[in-house]
């Protein structure tokens, strides 16, 4: 079992900036890729960025491609979303998740692990 929290989520500007983090817990001895998801109100769940278990690999879905970046920290337990640029669109709850996988994976079913949620809200 894995235990994922995260912090930093709050209210921003437009243009404005926030730094998420998402500490894991338990069972952390697998090789495991993380990702972030978000999810709106009235709308699904969807992939923000990934990075796999050693750091060296990243992706991101086009919405947040040059704005945000997903980085590592050198223990391997914690995940870090830096979000630049923020646009109200960017407004959701976003998910911290652990993966089945070392790889970076976009969808939800690769993942086994969820943490319960930052809000982030950006105002115009």
């Amino acid at each position: 079992q894995v235990r994922l929290v995260e912090s930093g989520g709050g209210l921003v500007q437009a243009g404005g900036s926030l730094r998420l983090s998402c500490a894991a817990s338990g069972r952390t001895n697998s090789n495991y890729g993380m990702g972030w998801f978000r999810q709106a109100p009235g709308k699904e769940r969807e992939f923000v960025a990934a990075i796999s278990w050693s750091g060296g690999g990243t992706y991101y879905a086009d919405s947040v491609k040059g704005r945000f970046t997903i980085s590592r920290g050198n223990a391997k337990n914690t995940v870090y979303l830096q979000m630049n640029s923020l646009k109200p669109e960017d407004t959701a709850v976003y998910y911290c998740a652990a993966g089945i996988s070392p790889a970076p994976m976009s969808p939800a079913a690769e993942y086994r692990y969820w943490g319960q949620g930052t809000q982030v809200t950006v105002s115009s």
